[in-house]
Parts: C-alpha cells; sequence; structure tokens
C-alpha cells in the first residue's frame, strides 16, 4: 500500500552530525525510496533526486546502499512488510478460521486496498514489468509474490481441494489481473475475481458459497 511522507528535508551539517544516527539516515532514505518509487517506478528515479528527497549527503547514502539496485531490494523489502503474505495473511485469519473462507476472505483485502484514496500498484508487479524478469530486482519480485502462490495453495490443502497446486496458480492470476484492472481504474476489480475464485473452489471440489 503507498503512504505518504510529509517530512521536511533535512540537511546534514557539520554542527550536529550526530543528530542524524545511521539508522535514521537509512530511514530517511528508504522513506524518500518507497514514496517516489510507488509513485513512477523504478527507472524514472534517480540516485541524486533520493538523495536531496531524503536530505543526506552523497556519501551518506553509499555507506548504507552501494548501488540503486540494492536500495530497491531493500525497499522491496519494506513493501513486503506493508502488503503482502505476512498481512493477507494476518487479516484472513482475523475475519475467518476456515481455509475456503480464507481463500475468499483474500479478495476482501485486496477489495479494501483498492477502495483507498492513496491505492498505488503492487510493487512486486509493477517491478517485474518494468524490470523484466530475468533482472534481478525482477526475479526478486517474482520471489515475493511466489509466497502469496504458496500460502494460497496451503489454503488449498488445507481446504481438501482437488489439484491445490493448479488450483493456487490460477487463483494467484486472479489476484494479479485484479490488481491491473484496480490500476486501471476499475475499484470493484476484486469484487469480480472473488465471484470467479468461488467458482474456482467449486471446481475444484470445494463448497464456496455464491459471491454476491
Amino acid at each position: 500500500m503507498a503512504h505518504a511522507y510529509d517530512f521536511p528535508p533535512a540537511v546534514e551539517g557539520t554542527s550536529a552530525p550526530s543528530r542524524l544516527t545511521s539508522g535514521r539516515a537509512r530511514g530517511r532514505i528508504l522513506d524518500a525510496a518507497y514514496e517516489l518509487f510507488l509513485q513512477r517506478g523504478i527507472r524514472d528515479v534517480g540516485i541524486n533526486e533520493l538523495i536531496t528527497r531524503a536530505g543526506v549527503a552523497k556519501a551518506t547514502f553509499y555507506a548504507h546502499f552501494t548501488s540503486k539496485d540494492e536500495l530497491v531490494l531493500a525497499y522491496l523489502e519494506r513493501c513486503h512488510q506493508d502488503m503482502t503474505v505476512e498481512a493477507i495473511m494476518a487479516e484472513t485469519g482475523r475475519r475467518t478460521e476456515d481455509p475456503t473462507g480464507r481463500l475468499m476472505a483474500i479478495f476482501d483485502v485486496l477489495d479494501g486496498w483498492f477502495r483507498q484514496d492513496d491505492f498505488q500498484a503492487c510493487a512486486f508487479v509493477s517491478t517485474m514489468l518494468e524490470m523484466g524478469p530475468a533482472h534481478p530486482l525482477g526475479i526478486a519480485s517474482i520471489d515475493y509474490l511466489a509466497q502469496v502462490r504458496a500460502f494460497i495453495r496451503a489454503l488449498a490443502e488445507e481446504a481438501g481441494l482437488e489439484q491445490p497446486d493448479v488450483f493456487a496458480r490460477s487463483c494467484h492470476i486472479l489476484t494479479k489481473g485484479s490488481i491491473i484492472s484496480a490500476v486501471e481504474g476499475d475499484r470493484e476489480a476484486a469484487i469480480f475475481a472473488k465471484r470467479m475464485a468461488a467458482s474456482l473452489i467449486r471446481d475444484h471440489g470445494g463448497d464456496a458459497p455464491m459471491a454476491p
């Protein structure tokens, strides 16, 4: 999910170098990257702009990140903490303990995300499409996306669905497709995807209610 960071630029000075600790400097850089990469993608944002936005010296930037790619990997990890499998697992678990119900709840979680005013595309889908599946950043994005598919497969096994791997691949296509549709402007994409997921569950021998 996207978050707005409204902090004034801070300039490192020789008068109080201890005020900007190593952890705080790294946090500023990541905050700037998180905001700019989500808004504009990876290639469009340069290191100099990131340094200016973070309000750190160039030497400080390179003390924490030896390259832009290394910063992007840290950015993807932050996105992973914000809205990926852990967040989805936790939220679906709060809604129901039934594995079939949790599969359906995935799309309720996505629906809430899509309807946020500051909704941005999934960082992993965006980065993979921008950088390509063979680029190290694309590979990292694919690995994060695979964790969602593994979660879906685990729920499918718990629900006793037939061919849980095939189901997980198919359901994962629905989640990624709904994200793309939401970016296009269809804020009801998750609702339509949920209906298809219910049909998919029944096709694999499960008992899913008809989605509204």
